[in-house]
C-alpha cells in the first residue's frame, strides 16, 4: 500500500495515511483515460450549429436565364452553392455528439488518473479544510502553505465558505466527491483532498 503524508492547513505534516491499492495502485489504462476525457468533452458540446442547404434558402425558384445562347454558363437556380446567397454544400445540422462509457470503464479511468497522481507526488491529503468566513486571501494562504498552485480541491461536503473563497481563483477548482471526474483531475496539476473526502472516495470506489 502507498503511504502519503497528511498535512494541516498550515502545511505541516501531522500524520500519514495508507491508500487503498485497489484505487490508488492500479495498472494505468491510458486508452480508458483518453476515452473518458473524450466523452466528457463530447457530452459538453452543444451540437447546435446549422446552415441552410440549397433547398432551404429562400428564393431561386426561377431559372435565371435560358439554357442556351446567352454566353453564360447554364444555371438552374440563383440559390445553388456557387451563387452569393446560395445554399451550403453538406451544410452542418444540429446533432448530438454524446456517447456512453459504461460505469466500469469510467471507474477504471478515474482510478488510473488517481494512481498516476499518487505516483507523481501530486496527491495532497489535508486533515481538514475549514474557513470561518468567505475570504479568498485566507484560501490562497492555505494553498501557499501546502505549496500548491493549480489544484482540484475535493471536499466531502458542501462547505460554502471554502467553495466561495476558492471561486475567484482561476487556477483552483473545488468539487465534492460525487463530482470527481477524469477531466478535472487531469486538467489540474495537483489533487488536494480532505481526509473525510478520501474516506468517501475509498468507500465508493474500492
Amino acid at each position: 500500500m502507498a503511504k502519503v503524508a497528511v498535512y494541516n492547513m498550515e502545511g505541516k505534516e501531522v500524520d500519514s495515511i495508507e491508500l487503498n491499492d485497489s484505487i490508488f495502485g492500479v495498472e494505468i489504462n491510458e486508452h480508458l483515460v483518453h476515452m473518458a476525457v473524450l466523452q466528457q468533452l463530447a457530452n459538453n458540446r452543444q451540437g447546435t450549429q446549422k446552415a441552410k442547404t440549397r433547398s432551404e434558402v429562400r428564393g431561386g425558384g426561377r431559372k435565371p436565364w435560358r439554357q442556351k445562347g446567352t454566353g453564360h454558363a447554364r444555371q438552374g437556380s440563383t440559390r445553388s452553392p456557387q451563387w452569393t446567397g446560395g445554399g451550403v454544400v453538406f451544410a452542418p445540422v444540429p446533432r448530438d455528439y454524446s456517447f456512453k462509457l459504461n460505469k466500469k470503464e469510467k471507474r477504471a479511468a478515474l482510478k488510473s488518473v488517481l494512481t498516476s497522481k499518487v505516483a507523481e507526488n501530486k496527491f495532497v491529503v489535508v486533515d481538514e479544510l475549514r474557513l470561518d468566513e468567505i475570504k479568498t486571501k485566507k484560501f490562497v494562504q492555505v494553498m501557499d502553505n501546502l505549496k500548491v498552485e493549480k489544484a482540484l480541491v475535493v471536499l466531502n461536503d458542501m462547505d460554502t465558505n471554502v467553495i466561495a473563497s476558492a471561486a475567484n481563483i482561476p487556477t483552483v477548482k473545488t468539487a465534492q466527491t460525487n463530482e470527481l471526474n477524469v477531466f478535472d483531475a487531469l486538467k489540474y496539476d495537483k489533487v488536494v483532498v480532505t481526509k473525510a473526502a478520501l474516506a468517501t472516495i475509498e468507500e465508493v470506489y474500492a
